[in-house]
């Protein structure tokens, strides 16, 4: 039980981290992690919503939090990271589909981000596969809670 509630902390402090900073740091320190640059289909990569601020704060809060848990800061810094690498990856599918920054789509917002770290990172903190669907089960039905269950927008029309 432990275990899963290490992984299921780390997932939930890179998320809450990089939602922090963005929220907390000045405009002009957003710098976005893609640059403004766009794709052939004039969309964003990702849009200002994936900042550097962010990426950073989920890093480095997932390290420090790994320390008191028995786990490494470098162990916890690159769950961190691919946490939110797996964010990204949901951003990008979003542009793609040319939902707007912030609409939500329930377990697209939430699974990537935790199957992520846990497919590199649970075998290393003893995690089978099933765990890490529980995990990731887990995180989407909090982060759904805590941030309210909001229809998709226009991803159907």
């Amino acid at each position: 039980m432990f275990r899963l509630s290490v992984a299921l902390l780390l997932v939930s402090v890179a998320n809450m981290a990089a939602w922090a900073a963005g929220h907390l740091i000045p405009t002009r320190w957003r710098v976005p992690l893609d640059g403004g640059a766009v794709l052939s289909d004039r969309a964003r990569v990702l849009g200002d919503h994936k900042t550097l601020a962010g990426l950073i704060a989920g890093t480095v809060a997932c390290g420090v939090v790994a320390v008191p848990l028995q786990q490494s800061f470098r162990l916890g810094a690159l769950f961190g990271m691919l946490s939110l690498a797996g964010d990204c990856g949901s951003s990008f599918i979003k542009r793609r589909l040319r939902l707007g920054p912030g609409t939500a789509v329930p377990l697209l917002d939430q699974l990537p981000e935790a199957l992520m770290p846990l497919v590199a990172f649970g075998p290393r903190l003893g995690l089978n596969a099933t765990e890490f669907i529980v995990i990731a089960l887990l995180f989407s039905i909090l982060d759904l809670a805590i941030t309210g269950l909001r229809p998709p927008h226009r991803l159907w029309d």
